[in-house]
């Protein structure tokens, strides 16, 4: 980040949010936030999205039995008239 933070315009933070996001540090202690009413409304927002996102595709472990069978090699049988790979 080439600009001063503190003064860091909200098109400026709004550019970096995709990066800022994705190191999954705390965004509420981003000092652009401290004195931007607009971009804390825009991150609780995006938050709240993120949220009802995580609740509509909840983490399911896959069960014990695909590892087992996953590290088996495939056979895949040639049916007349398929191609095969080059």
């Amino acid at each position: 980040m080439s600009e001063d933070v503190d003064k860091m315009s909200c098109e400026a933070f709004q550019a970096q949010l995709p990066e800022l996001i994705g190191t999954g540090g705390d965004m509420a202690a981003h000092p652009h936030l401290e004195h931007c009413e607009l971009c804390r409304a825009l991150l609780a927002d995006l938050e709240t999205i993120a949220e009802a996102a995580r609740q509509l595709f909840p983490i399911e472990e896959p069960p014990d039995e695909l590892w087992s069978t996953s590290n088996r090699p495939s056979r895949m049988r040639r049916r007349p008239g398929m191609r095969t790979a080059r």
